[in-house]
């Protein structure tokens, strides 16, 4: 089965999702599109990509298309995943799923409908090679009885008042920044390697540049911003937050997550820590995994596809010592999601390896419940519903 794609959205992450694409063998891309119709027409062209759409409505109609990926900015996630759906096409939208849980809900209750549709929201970090092989050793019981979980995401992108990005603005990123963007990817992760959902949290959310200067042209998300011209803009969401978790299965943790922090980058990391040893992960070395022993020594694992569980195998594919890493991730994902269409699977009848909407809908969930937890000042369970 040959799977065709169309991609909305042209950005910084709809080229990534484009260029992952092209690295699965059984698919291929069919159409592009995005509000700016030049910016796409220019991304078709230099990925060879036949037809370039003005419209969301125009793109999802194309018959010749089976699954659609959503690459836009958050606010456009409910209209569009919404006509995909309709559509009866299956469906990738980047993360957060919504701009709050009742949009999320929605799609789910449109899903119940159309049982055939596959549909996956991009946490692609758990499906880097040692984070699926981390995940099968826990639960195999390898390092005992996990105990506590706790790590970080740390960037420096909006350290500068002078820096800016649609995410900033609530109308449009949605009323979480920090937590909703990268919070989200470090819970998922948590959620997969434990095997358990966080189901009460006490949060401390802060936006130390309360005042930041928005250019008149446009810059694109993470660029370095040259405009000279600009207005003041009140910002609303976190710069940074410190968030205490509790799990389903009695496990406790903690993370941080910082877009303020200088010289970290993409600084993902997350520790498990067990009964018997701990495993200590993080995406700028995602080749590396740190195994932690009281007894014996400590050991560095790197990634060699000989020596890692045969669930984790199918998302490995270099020999050991050739680094893979982000992209790679990103292909596993997309492999992961292609595979399960073309082997006739269903969500919620079949194991997926990948974030389905249901999961995207508990991450909306859990950043709204650390939201009411800062401004409330207390511990909050997550909503069931």
């Amino acid at each position: 089965m040959r799977i065709r794609t169309g991609i909305v959205g042209m950005g910084f992450i709809g080229v990534c999702h484009l260029d992952a694409i092209k690295r699965i063998g059984f698919a291929e891309i069919s159409a592009v599109a995005d509000m700016d119709f030049e910016l796409a027409k220019r991304k078709a062209d230099e990925f060879g990509v036949s037809k370039c759409y003005e419209t969301v409505d125009a793109l999802v109609a194309d018959p010749e298309i089976d699954i659609v990926h959503n690459c836009t900015p958050n606010f456009m996630h409910f209209e569009i995943n919404e006509k995909i759906i309709k559509a009866g096409k299956h469906i990738l939208s980047e993360k957060p799923l919504a701009l709050n849980s009742d949009e999320s809900h929605k799609m789910l209750m449109l899903l119940e409908q159309n049982p055939e549709i596959v549909h996956a929201v991009n946490f692609n970090y758990r499906m880097n090679p040692l984070v699926q092989d981390m995940k099968n050793r826990i639960a195999a019981g390898e390092i005992g009885k996990p105990m506590l979980v706790h790590g970080s995401y740390l960037q420096d992108w909006l350290l500068y008042d002078t820096d800016y990005n649609w995410r900033l603005e609530p109308e449009v990123g949605g009323p979480s920044r920090c937590i909703a963007d990268i919070g989200s990817h470090w819970m998922d992760l948590a959620q997969v390697v434990t095997g358990s959902k966080i189901t009460e949290v006490c949060a401390d959310l802060a936006t130390t540049i309360p005042v930041r200067k928005k250019p008149k042209g446009r810059v694109e998300t993470f660029a370095v911003n040259t405009n000279t011209e600009y207005e003041e803009k009140e910002i609303k969401t976190e710069d940074f937050g410190a968030v205490l978790v509790k799990f389903e299965n009695g496990l406790h943790g903690e993370f941080l997550v910082s877009q303020i922090s200088a010289g970290r980058k993409c600084h993902l990391n997350i520790e498990i820590d067990g009964s018997k040893a701990s495993y200590y992960w993080n995406q700028e070395t995602a080749d590396h995994m740190w195994m932690g022993n009281r007894e014996g020594y400590n050991c560095e694992i790197f990634r060699n596809p000989n020596l890692m569980t045969k669930e984790s195998r199918p998302y490995t594919y270099l020999a050991a010592g050739h680094p893979e890493g982000w992209n790679d991730a990103m292909r596993n994902n997309i492999y992961a999601i292609y595979k399960f269409i073309a082997d006739g699977k269903r969500i919620g009848k079949d194991n997926a390896d990948f974030a389905s909407f249901y999961d995207g809908h508990y991450i909306m969930k859990l950043t709204e419940a650390i939201l009411q937890s800062s401004a409330e000042r207390r511990w909050v369970k997550v909503a069931k519903s």
